[in-house]
């Protein structure tokens, strides 16, 4: 439950002063022993705790899941198993499950998303993390254009969407092999264009090592780089861009030039 949230309701009765002072005393975080869930994000940055689902127990993901999702209403995991959905299935029926992004979520309903980020891929297996940095700009409020198989192999075939990617407020380029794809959206659009290597190639690519490196040293300007299939961390950042980008998209904190000056 968000700050407003509280005090709206103790203002109208629906909790009492004590009760309110309880919820207050939980942030800015939640001590759960094998966790501390991080309660004031959502407060601090606009967006609240994501779960990175692989490698945490049963119990304590559903645990962590249902707690976040008890604090704001909705909850999001990335890098999920069926397994594991199967699990948070049990207690929670609304859950989703995407096995392509492997995104386990509740989503609110209803959600606004405005703006646009483009994003894109090399090659249709590079989808898997297209769609988790898709999928996560979506939930953090950005609409987004997905443009998939528009590698350089083919660059005829990006070419004939380029007025769907110059119209995005910022880029999302997924690939792997030799990584390229980037370079290429950072010299045709004036938009960020932020680059995903992914692990997808054979022996040389070094499980994405190739695309990181090109990427990196990209001639291209306007162009930043995540960590080899970090689709959400993409998405994010995506997110955010397009939050400064788009009137009606920032945190409430802030004006549409960045944070609120000190008077």
């Amino acid at each position: 439950m968000e700050t407003k949230e509280i005090l709206t309701k103790v203002k109208s009765g629906e909790l009492s002063v004590e009760e309110a002072e309880l919820l207050f005393r939980r942030q800015p975080f939640e001590e759960m022993g094998y966790a501390k869930l991080d309660t004031h994000r959502k407060i601090r940055s606009g967006f609240a705790e994501v779960i990175f689902c692989s490698g945490k127990a049963d119990e304590h993901l559903l645990q962590i899941f249902g707690r976040l999702y008890e604090q704001d209403g909705e909850v999001f995991g990335t890098r999920a198993s069926r397994e594991q959905y199967e699990m948070i299935r049990e207690k929670y029926p609304q859950a989703c499950y995407d096995p392509v992004s492997r995104i386990l979520k509740i989503e609110k309903e209803g959600k606004a998303r405005k703006g646009k980020a483009a994003v894109c891929t090399a090659g249709t297996a590079d989808i898997p993390v297209a769609e988790e940095a898709a999928q996560t700009a979506e939930y953090f409020g950005t609409a987004v254009e997905r443009i998939y198989d528009v590698g350089v192999s083919g660059i005829h075939r990006l070419l004939s969407s380029l007025d769907k990617i110059q119209e995005a407020n910022c880029i999302v380029a997924v690939a792997g092999m030799e990584g390229a794809l980037a370079s290429v959206l950072g010299g045709l659009a004036d938009k960020p264009v932020i680059a995903v290597p992914t692990s997808v190639g054979y022996g040389a690519s070094m499980n994405g090592l190739s695309a990181l490196l090109t990427m990196i040293n990209s001639c291209a300007n306007g162009i930043a780089v995540v960590n080899i299939d970090n689709g959400y961390g993409a998405g994010y950042l995506a997110a955010q861009i397009n939050r400064l980008a788009c009137p009606g998209c920032l945190h409430p904190c802030r004006n549409h030039t960045g944070w609120e000056p000190d008077l």
